[in-house]
């Protein structure tokens, strides 16, 4: 029986879709990945197996052949987990295919069935409306994070368990609320109002905000270059949601983000020592440099 389901692999800081195909045989018990999978993704057939044992199905003993296709592009991650076992469940019978079509599946899985935190929600959750899905599975700790996409339907799942109800037609979990913030207070960022004298430095930091112009901040060391930069931010207009929603997937592609909207603008202060690829991005698979990671804010090289 073969079955499909959707989900995105990480391209730098796009989503790229890709489908999980599940096809199941009869003959010798074997588990085959194919689709230019690295190496996470080739382990995650011991990954998938134990999964599905330990959240209550039965693991087919046929021949299984899972396709990530397009086959030409490769996939990097554990990300595909849930949905190459959410495909394996189906194929099987164990779980309902008729809604599969609408659904996209994105998350690692745990040896015992539970969807860990798998950064990259946001850029998948963009991906998914651009592709015209309805419904989104992730794990539950990025469920907020996936829901700043409006027009998709969000189900943040603790477990695979979880997510085989979804698809087979369950109600799909409240989002987790947000934090409280009682008990503590957000850090202070630095403010430009606090500096006294620099009066041509003060003007220039100020047509550069008002004008959305680069800046170089040129001098020997303790004249205040980085004091100067790091309060920069402190002028600079309010991030529109659409700005936000760009740093919020960027910085959950790196990982830096914990899954809320970022509402500050990022402010970058990498050492001169850095490599090429730390600074511009790149790496194997692509990673952000310290230049994606200010857009559209404030970067300083010190």
């Amino acid at each position: 029986m073969l079955a499909r389901v959707a989900t995105f692999a990480i391209d730098g800081v796009d989503p790229r879709q890709v489908w999980v195909e599940v096809d199941i045989r009869s003959g010798l018990p074997a588990f085959t990945i194919v689709g230019l999978g690295d190496a996470a993704v080739r382990e995650s057939r011991d990954r998938i197996r134990s999964a599905i044992f330990n959240s209550g199905f039965e693991f087919p003993q046929s021949r299984i052949t899972a396709n990530l296709a397009p086959a030409f592009m490769p996939k990097v991650g554990p990300g595909f987990d849930a949905a190459l076992a959410i495909a394996v469940l189906a194929a099987s019978g164990q779980v309902t295919s008729d809604t599969l079509d609408s659904y996209a599946v994105f998350g690692e899985l745990s040896l015992g069935g539970e969807l860990r935190d798998s950064p990259g929600a946001l850029a998948v959750a963009e991906g998914a409306r651009r592709a015209g899905l309805a419904r989104l599975i992730v794990p539950r700790e990025r469920a907020r994070e996936a829901a700043l996409v409006d027009g998709l339907q969000i189900a943040g799942v603790s477990g695979l368990k979880a997510a085989a109800d979804v698809v087979a037609g369950g109600e799909p979990p409240l989002l987790p609320s947000a934090p409280s913030d009682e008990g503590g207070s957000e850090p202070q960022e630095p403010d430009l109002a606090d500096v006294r004298g620099h009066a041509g430095p003060l003007l220039a930091l100020q047509i550069a905000a008002a004008g959305g112009h680069n800046l170089l901040l040129e001098g020997p060391p303790g004249t205040g270059k980085t004091m100067l930069a790091r309060r920069l931010p402190s002028i600079l207009p309010v991030m529109t949601r659409a700005e936000a929603i760009e740093v919020t997937r960027i910085h959950s592609i790196a990982g830096t983000n914990a899954g809320a909207l970022v509402s500050a603008r990022p402010f970058r202060a990498p050492h001169h020592s850095i490599s090429p690829a730390g600074l511009v991005g790149g790496g194997l698979p692509p990673r952000p440099g310290e230049a994606t990671l200010a857009k559209p804010s404030v970067y300083e090289c010190t």
